[in-house]
């Protein structure tokens, strides 16, 4: 189940649209028309943009009179965090490994 939340999250993340709509709601609430102001799209298209963060658990609606405002879930990027961060650990693993490969090849011209 976790591994289908994190499939859900990436799938919704590789849109640019979708990530620049999560941009403009880490800044606060908006509405659909919002939303829709910086693209030259319908806003069907982003009413559809919506739904797939929506379902990926990124964005939830609420309901104020005839309002329905978008609001970003930060909580479910957590999973995805901790997911990428185990690669970002490993590479960095092997970065300072390389860094103190390339000391002691540096150190051992240096002494020559």
């Amino acid at each position: 189940m976790a591994e289908d939340q994190l499939s859900a999250t990436f799938a919704a993340l590789a849109d640019p649209t979708r990530r620049a709509i999560l941009a403009r709601l880490a800044d606060g609430e908006a509405t659909v028309t919002e939303l829709a102001e910086p693209f030259e799209m319908s806003l069907p298209a982003i009413s559809k943009h919506l739904k797939v963060l929506e379902r990926a658990g990124l964005i939830s609606r609420g309901r104020e009179a005839q309002w329905r405002p978008c609001r970003l879930e930060a909580h479910q990027l957590v999973p995805a965090t901790d997911w990428l961060d185990g690669y970002r650990r490993l590479w960095e693993s092997k970065f300072d490994a390389l860094d103190d490969h390339l000391r002691q090849i540096q150190g051992k011209g240096e002494s020559s």
